[in-house]
């Protein structure tokens, strides 16, 4: 290991991923995982990614997080959203002076990490691809999708060009973008459907046909994208959602449209079920709800602009992770009262 290995934190669906990618490359990576199962099986075994898009078993480099040693250039941060500021304090000690951390995440954790290394130092990623962890050692890639790089100050460095690089080894379509906050949003206002269709146990793209739930799918969409416009934002579509059809004063049958094509999309993947729903209903934890979906609830507060839709949502999300209800049509159902 020297300060040029990749260092990617954690090594779940999307750092078991864009890692085993990586060292099939013949890049040098370390894996960090808190699972030591996980750890112990791809030292032994390798990481074994599976699914419709390519299956092989990849050798790796795998420690926990109290066996590092050394600092590094380059650390890819991929751990479950609500753990983004414990992960960033864990890593700083292994950051090299002039060294960078990209988020490989969802949400909005790039604020989070410049709050704790600075923004010049922080890097923004955003990344829609079908994965899940299954066991240790063992991940499903059910289907490829867009990735996007860039400054959160919308500038290009060698160190984001480089991310860039290494990221296009995964996805050969990754995009090197000046407005990566335009993606991160643009993956809020997609990210409040996804949650919603994790309070029933039928796929994504049943829930999203769901003609007598398209309401609910609409108001999410328009409170996300509301208190987006108020922060200045211009959010960036993909893979089906259209952020414009959702935008104060949108025509509806634009929305109608998006919803449409998002569950033509999701239909079409190995991965029929969001994380959110295999966290609550396979792994028994809590959500990244607060991380992902209360902040949109918070940061609209600050706005000026209210979020009624956002907020029922998070107590719904809630509701199952504390075991008060259960995955149904029925709570969906309380999605529908304005």
């Amino acid at each position: 290991m020297n300060e040029n290995t990749i260092l990617i934190w954690g090594a779940g669906a999307i750092g078991g991923t864009l890692g085993a990618y990586l060292a099939r490359a013949g890049e040098d990576v370390l894996l960090v995982d808190i699972v030591e199962p996980h750890v112990d099986a791809m030292n032994r075994d390798g990481l074994f990614i599976e699914g419709p898009v390519e299956t092989f078993r990849q050798a790796v480099k795998a420690v926990r997080p109290s066996e590092v040693e050394g600092r590094f250039k380059r650390i890819i941060l991929a751990v479950k959203a609500h753990h983004t500021r414990e992960a960033v304090r864990a890593l700083k000690p292994h950051l090299a002076e002039d060294g960078t951390v990209l988020s490989a995440q969802n949400g909005l954790n790039e604020i989070v990490i410049a709050e704790e290394i600075g923004a010049e130092r922080t890097i923004g990623c955003f990344v829609n691809f079908g994965a899940d962890w299954l066991e240790p050692g063992r991940i499903l890639f059910g289907n490829r999708a867009a990735v996007a790089v860039g400054g959160l100050d919308g500038q290009t460095t060698d160190s984001i060009r480089d991310y860039h690089r290494l990221l296009s080894i995964f996805e050969p379509k990754a995009v090197l973008t000046d407005n990566i906050w335009g993606y991160l949003w643009g993956k809020l206002g997609y990210g409040s459907l996804l949650f919603a269709t994790a309070l029933t146990n039928a796929s994504m793209s049943e829930n999203l046909a769901s003609e007598r739930h398209f309401p609910v799918y609409h108001r999410l969409g328009q409170e996300v994208m509301a208190v987006a416009k108020a922060r200045g934002v211009k959010p960036l579509g993909f893979n089906g959602f259209d952020p414009h059809a959702f935008m104060p004063g949108a025509d509806e049958a634009a929305a109608r449209r998006s919803v449409a094509d998002m569950a033509e999309f999701n239909r079409h993947t190995a991965k029929t079920h969001s994380g959110i729903w295999r966290d609550l209903a396979v792994r028994k934890r809590k959500t990244e709800v607060d991380a992902q979906i209360a902040i949109i609830a918070t940061l609209g507060q600050d706005a000026g602009i209210p979020t009624p839709a956002i907020r029922r949502l998070v107590e719904l999300i809630h509701d199952i992770e504390d075991g008060r209800r259960e995955q149904s049509w029925s709570t969906l159902d309380e999605m529908l009262t304005p």
